[in-house]
């Protein structure tokens, strides 16, 4: 999920545009050509950026830079355009771009091409690579499980064979070593989901993203504890079955 996580943003940071209007142009060409990119097809949002908001974002970004100039007149006002997922393609996007363009009022249109053609090209890599690596830790969580439960019988054959020869039934026996995997299972998923939610959180503010909402990234956390839960479970069943069962009582 994380991996589709990463692909959605990269992809929704590629699909945005900006169209920098004419400095010439009126208040009423300035409204009627955001109305105009409004209603264009494959458009999802907008958000005009006025004049004294770039100013205002000029100076955040460049800090003491910014001093050098008393008032940044150059800087044009602006049309921030994020396109729906069905039309953030690359030539969907330069169509777009090539468009908006030669509409009265816009002076030049901005988009990260090379970007969202990356973006395109490596999504399902990056989708098949968290599958991968999803993959070989669930598979790594059952060995590690499995083989430390092993071990721990292992360790107890002797306790094991006398419980057995005074009537203790192998799902009796089987009870403390499943709730040793289960519990080395979710102390797994606690930190697995801390470390994922401190990566993506580093990651999101690397590329000035904002993060999902604080429930949605607790009940992922939580679904990551929950899986832990699950594999512990199942690793310590299976390895708690097989074992047991070899003891023998003579």
């Amino acid at each position: 999920y994380e991996a589709k996580v990463v692909s959605d943003t990269l992809r929704e940071q590629a699909s945005r545009m900006e169209v920098f209007i004419d400095q010439e142009a009126t208040e009423e060409e300035k409204e009627a050509l955001h109305a105009r990119i409004q209603t264009a097809p494959g458009v999802a949002a907008t958000d005009f950026v006025s004049h004294e908001e770039a100013a205002e974002i000029f100076r955040r970004e460049f800090g003491e830079g910014a001093s050098a100039f008393e008032e940044p007149t150059f800087l044009p006002a602006s049309i921030r355009i994020e396109m729906a997922p069905s039309h953030a393609h690359p030539d969907s996007m330069s169509q777009m771009a090539s468009t908006v363009e030669q509409w009265r009022g816009a002076d030049d249109v901005v988009l990260n091409r090379d970007l969202l053609v990356r973006v395109a090209q490596n999504r399902q890599l990056i989708n098949a690579i968290g599958i991968a690596l999803g993959s070989i830790v669930v598979l790594a969580a059952l060995f590690l499980v499995a083989n430390t439960i092993r071990l721990t019988i292992y360790a107890r054959r002797l306790l094991i064979r006398t419980m057995k020869l005074v009537g203790a039934t192998d799902r009796f026996v089987r009870r403390p070593f499943l709730v040793e995997g289960i519990v080395q299972g979710s102390l797994g998923g606690l930190v697995a989901g801390g470390v994922v939610w401190g990566l993506y959180r580093g990651f999101l503010q690397q590329i000035d993203q904002t993060p999902l909402s604080f429930h949605i990234e607790l009940g992922l956390v939580g679904g990551l504890i929950a899986g832990g839960v699950l594999l512990g479970w199942v690793g310590s069943y299976f390895a708690a079955r097989r074992f047991i069962q070899n003891i023998e009582l003579h």
